[in-house]
């Protein structure tokens, strides 16, 4: 009988002591990252506007830490192949949107890299890595990495997935789901994520809400287009259908934030709010158009579709307890490729059989002082974006940033333009001439890495001859070439 009681009390103290440490382990943080579309830098409150209104984005930034440096690409696609495998575009072969003949590059000296218009199979996202390791999974918005077949995201590693961009009233869903007539694009994508977040409150769980929002066509809810009818622009915000817009969008991070909330869900969820590239304004003071920018980026330079800082620098707000500090700001560069390893640190999930460009950014989340391990951030656009009338957004350009210094380099002619962006955030003093060494020495790195990463460079067009004459003088010579 004693070994009895013996064997019974050392049975209970093991259920004990299991029960302890399940208990002293902590639950794994949810992860809700919400994507805007084409939404500017300084396109919310927190980060500059005077005219827009984003309280809850405000608020989120509030109780969490705000980059300053964070970086996408010039345009929606590869950002979005980026994110969701942590690979820069000469991995994935996703360099910009389309086919490289949706702008005119044949009046111009180079050929374009041919473009990936979906999202290879054979890579992994993170998506599939978070699912892998327990997470329930969602994406309700803009995918734009393929959105049939297998490449749609049901397939690529979410549980519930739907597919929606192109309209914000009327739209069309993949799969077809019904929606009440009038419904807002952004009111509808955020309904799925509440009621999945609803749905997984015991956790964990993965929700990616891509928004359409800010993007064009600019449509909004009538009521808040008068909203903003007799407020005042400032600072080349003045726009009352495009502040609507992200009003909209600042409504949405309001009810998620709500119901994270309600739930008792927001100490253990990780939220992150951030946008695709940068906002479709700053083109008036480049000079590639005479007037009718939608917003602008300034300080910094142009915007959507170019290289300079207006074009890639986005907002990005993380607010996870316990481990971001309130009100806190980063000014480490950051860069889309980061996200997949940052994802993959915070829900201590494995690993795939892939490269990953980035690194994780939970050591900057912990204390904004840090430093990376890596000493630069990269980009390689070999393509054209045209901004009309014969003006380009951006011809072929790579660039490095290390530190406060950024480095382009351009590859139609080869020219070179070194930015201090610590003294300069607008690009305006190119120091190439002024500091050789520093000139060469970022662009040796850049090269090294592009024959590391096996970067493809665009080709000379043999057809063009003449890069200065009008772009109708050349497609006239074009044409008599051809007839010939």
């Amino acid at each position: 009988m004693p070994s009895l009681v013996r064997l019974t009390a050392m049975l209970i103290g093991t259920v004990f002591a299991l029960a302890s440490l399940s208990a002293a382990e902590p639950a794994r943080p949810n992860i809700v990252f919400i994507l805007a579309d084409d939404l500017g830098w300084t396109d919310t409150g927190t980060y500059g506007s005077q005219y827009y209104e984003t309280p809850n984005i405000d608020r989120l930034a509030a109780q969490g830490l705000k980059l300053t440096r964070y970086h996408n690409c010039q345009n929606c696609q590869p950002t979005r192949a980026a994110l969701m495998t942590g690979q820069y575009g000469p991995r994935t072969g996703v360099y910009t949107v389309g086919g490289i003949d949706r702008f005119e590059w044949q009046t111009r000296p180079l050929r374009p890299v041919d473009n990936v218009q979906q999202l290879p199979l054979e890579k992994v996202t993170i998506a599939q890595q978070l699912k892998q390791a327990g997470y329930a999974t969602a994406m309700f918005g803009k995918w734009h990495l393929g959105d049939n077949g297998d490449h749609h995201p049901s397939q690529r590693g979410f549980d519930e997935a739907i597919v929606s961009a192109g309209k914000h009233f009327d739209f069309n869903t993949n799969p077809k789901t019904k929606y009440f007539e009038g419904q807002y694009l952004a009111d509808f994508l955020t309904d799925k994520a509440v009621d999945f977040i609803t749905r997984h409150k015991d956790g964990p769980f993965f929700l990616y809400l891509p928004h359409f929002g800010v993007h064009s066509p600019h449509q909004a809810k009538p009521e808040l287009i008068e909203k903003f009818k007799s407020k005042p622009g400032v600072g080349g915000h003045n726009n009352p259908t495009y502040a609507a817009m992200i009003y909209s969008v600042d409504e949405s991070v309001g009810r998620v934030m709500r119901t994270l909330d309600e739930l008792k869900l927001a100490d253990r969820t990780v939220v992150i709010f951030s946008s695709d590239n940068g906002g479709v304004g700053g083109y008036v003071r480049e000079g590639l158009k005479q007037a009718g920018d939608v917003t602008d980026n300034a300080p910094l330079r142009s915007g959507k579709g170019s290289l300079y800082e207006g074009g890639i620098c986005d907002p990005f707000i993380v607010r996870w307890p316990g481990v971001t500090k309130p009100g806190t700001t980063c000014d480490v560069p950051t860069i889309h490729v980061d996200v997949f390893p940052t994802f993959l640190e915070i829900a201590g999930a494995a690993k795939p059989d892939q490269v990953l460009d980035g690194e994780s950014l939970v050591k900057l989340f912990r204390d904004p002082t840090a430093s990376l391990k890596r000493e630069a951030i990269y980009q390689h656009f070999p393509g054209y974006l045209g901004a009309g009338s014969g003006s380009w957004r951006t011809t072929p350009v790579g660039l490095i940033e290390i530190g406060d210094w950024k480095l382009m380099e351009f590859f139609e002619d080869g020219r070179l333009e070194l930015y201090n962006l610590k003294d300069d955030i607008g690009e305006t003093k190119n120091l190439a001439k002024e500091l050789p060494d520093k000139t060469r020495e970022l662009h040796a790195k850049m090269v090294a890495w592009r024959a590391e990463i096996k970067a493809p460079m665009p080709t000379p067009n043999k057809d063009v001859k003449d890069v200065t004459a009008a772009p109708s003088v050349q497609k006239k010579a074009k044409r008599k070439k051809a007839a010939e």
